[in-house]
């Protein structure tokens, strides 16, 4: 669960030798997949585009090109240390910025992942508590640049305004007539919003996968932060399974709680298969990272180094040990902002729900483009 994020210059051009280590602590086959996965996204962007790491801008032409050469680079089979020298020796690194409040560089690395769920498609005890569908009030406006979108509604004069809030939408039923499914419990639907995206088992044994379809366009407010400003937990103790602990412990704050953050999520159905980031390719489990697109490159590969949590037969965490691999920037959030904040996708399963809801690591993230270029100045 994403907690907290700070803003940084972005990028910095890492000085050749300085960072000479890339060995990736994963089997390379995934890694293969989405590397194919991200060329197919850099192959669906326009030709005459272009875009800047730190101070070097790229043509969309080059980023392709360095993506067929790591992918060239990935079929030769290599051992760990020489893909790490070929790494080194072939590409130009750029360091992300980090957090403001920490040493240039240093980040804070969160984790999310594709919870299972059971639900109902008809409202019935006690499946009482929906997702919904971007409701008709819901308006969608994209900026035909920069292809994000906003949302709003239109008040009563027909003039755009900002949308309901989480707790105006519950309330007042704004979204009623367009409920996709019904879950059992409203933390369940609360994680729901925040993963963005999950599958559900239906009453007849089915499964259904559900994505992000739209938001109602209002800022993320993190309950976890909430919880430690009022004292209730320390930072450390902060995970999923403690504010589920909390809220559960706590009925009568709950609603209050979960209304603290006004951002809500509206949900589509999918196709089966790994969820879609927000570049519109499939996620791979901790493979793919979300990073804040604004100020952060999804056009290249990345080098992530954090750790990453052992577990023992029960499923606790016994302890945490390093983590480094290649990652792919293919996805964004609504908390993953500013250069000092990633988010790893862990994929679905025990170990991907304990893993990301527990994951508050610091970490360093390195972004790398083929070097045999002339490249230009902004």
């Amino acid at each position: 669960m994403a907690l907290y994020g700070c803003a940084r210059p972005p990028l910095d051009k890492v000085t050749q030798g300085t960072l000479s280590q890339f060995t990736d602590d994963l089997q390379l086959e995934g890694l293969l997949t989405c590397a194919v996965r991200h060329l197919h996204y850099l192959r669906r962007l326009p030709d005459d585009s272009s875009f800047a790491l730190g101070a070097d801008v790229y043509p969309v032409s080059w980023l392709r090109e360095s993506m067929n050469s790591f992918i060239d680079i990935l079929k030769q089979d290599p051992s760990p240390d020489e893909l790490s020298r070929i790494i080194a020796e072939n590409f130009t690194i750029y360091q992300a910025g980090g957090r403001k409040d920490l040493p240039r560089g240093e980040m804070l690395i969160t984790g999310y992942y594709e919870p299972f769920l059971k639900g109902s498609l008809t409202r019935e005890d006690p499946f009482i508590f929906p997702l919904y569908a971007p409701p008709e009030s819901l308006v969608q406006i994209r900026d035909n640049k920069s292809r994000k979108m906003t949302f709003k509604r239109k008040s009563q004069y027909g003039k755009l305004v900002p949308y309901w809030t989480r707790e105006e939408i519950e309330a007042n039923e704004y979204a009623a007539g367009s409920e996709l499914v019904y879950l059992e419990n409203p933390v369940d639907a609360f994680i729901l919003h925040v993963q963005g995206s999950g599958k559900i088992q239906l009453q007849d044994g089915t499964v259904r996968s559900i994505h992000y379809a739209a938001s109602n366009g209002l800022e993320y407010f993190s309950i976890g932060k909430l919880l430690v400003d009022r004292g209730k937990m320390s930072l450390e103790e902060v995970s999923i399974p403690t504010i589920r602990k909390y809220l559960r412990e706590h009925p009568d704050e709950q609603k209050e709680i979960l209304n603290h953050n006004i951002k809500y999520i509206f949900f589509n159905w999918t196709p089966d298969g790994d969820p879609v980031g927000s570049i519109g390719e499939p996620l791979v489990g901790g493979r793919s990272i979300a990073v804040d697109s604004d100020v952060l490159p999804q056009t290249t590969l990345g080098f992530l180094i954090s750790r990453k949590p052992v577990l023992d037969e029960n499923g606790a965490i016994t302890e945490w040990v390093p983590l480094h691999r290649f990652v792919f920037p293919q996805d964004t959030g609504s908390a993953i902002k500013g250069s000092g904040r990633a988010d790893l996708y862990w994929g679905s399963g025990n170990y991907a729900k304990v893993a990301a809801g527990s994951m508050k690591e610091e970490g360093t993230l390195y972004f790398m483009v083929k070097n045999t270029f002339e490249k230009l100045k902004k």
